[in-house]
């Protein structure tokens, strides 16, 4: 059933409360934060301009409110904020999104959730569903997990050991760029899984992180050997850093060398109290073995729920 809309406020304190509590996140500042963050959400409920516009883009005769984001009674007590999503914008690929409930997702929520989203978004013959969850990598069996979510104080990552040679030097530009797509292609050839769970950020999104001064080179024993950067911005209510690119060639993988790039990172960032957070495939074992050996928390995960 289709209720009113709430306040950005109002979903900041839902999305708070399915949020694992964490000892170096204020509350009052996180709630600030994801006040701004689901403005957003409510804003894609009633703007009939955006929804217009992704009409026209995706083209599928649907007309532009099919598009809004609705806010529902999923069962007694549990509320949710659905919208129609693609994945990498591909029309092929429609999925609901769930971004805000009233209270965490359980087991026994899942055939009330599909309900909704196939009453709300029938349409678009979308053949599942995402939900975030603050609970652990295998919870959910009949789900797949999707992303995984790592952070921790970038203060906190700085004191590891480095490998002797392995440094950071700022980019200038994207002269390397053809050697970081061999990198992601020999990846790929060994994990045929592997495009799916991560790819390479774009020249336009690489220009945009050198301009923000966070993006660097990789040196290894003075070669060249990747790509490490992040931009500044707000996720799960906390201030981050949030990496935009971690990637090792060919030639430096395998090495240990994975885990440093966090804490080479954590020196060069500003000290701005932020924290250093990545979003990994859940199946990216080797990238979150990394990430976790850095010192980053894994503080949950999106899962997917097939309709």
């Amino acid at each position: 059933m289709l209720l009113p809309l709430l306040t950005p406020d109002d979903l900041a304190r839902f999305s708070l409360g399915c949020q694992r509590p964490l000892a170096w996140a204020s509350e009052t500042e996180r709630l600030k934060n994801l006040t701004a963050e689901h403005a957003f959400d409510l804003q894609l409920a009633t703007d009939l301009d955006i929804a217009t516009r992704r009409a026209e883009h995706f083209a599928l005769g649907l007309p532009p409110a099919a598009y809004l984001n609705r806010w529902v009674t999923v069962s007694g007590d549990l509320q949710a904020m659905l919208s129609i999503r693609f994945r990498g914008l591909d029309v092929n690929q429609p999925f609901v999104d769930v971004s805000v409930t009233t209270r965490p997702v359980n087991e026994n929520d899942f055939a009330a959730l599909r309900e909704a989203a196939k009453c709300e978004y029938a349409a678009f013959n979308a053949p599942r569903l995402r939900f975030w969850s603050a609970d652990g990598l295998g919870d959910f069996p009949e789900t797949t997990p999707d992303m995984r979510a790592l952070a921790a104080p970038l203060r906190d990552l700085r004191d590891q050991t480095v490998p002797e040679g392995l440094i950071l030097t700022p980019t200038g530009d994207d002269q390397h760029y053809a050697e970081a797509q061999t990198a992601y292609a020999a990846v790929d050839a060994r994990h045929p899984d592997h495009p799916g769970q991560a790819s390479l950020l774009s020249r336009e999104d690489l220009a945009e992180v050198i301009e923000a001064g966070h993006m660097f080179d990789v040196l290894w024993n003075g070669v060249w050997s990747g790509y490490a950067g992040t931009l500044p911005e707000t996720k799960h209510g906390f201030p981050a850093q949030t990496v935009q690119e971690l990637v090792l060639t060919p030639h430096a993988r395998g090495h240990g060398l994975g885990s440093a790039l966090s804490t080479l990172l954590a020196r060069h960032l500003p000290d701005d109290g932020r924290v250093l957070y990545g979003t990994i495939h859940s199946e990216n074992t080797g990238a979150r073995a990394a990430a976790l050996a850095a010192g980053r928390q894994d503080i949950g995960g999106w899962h997917w729920l097939p309709l």
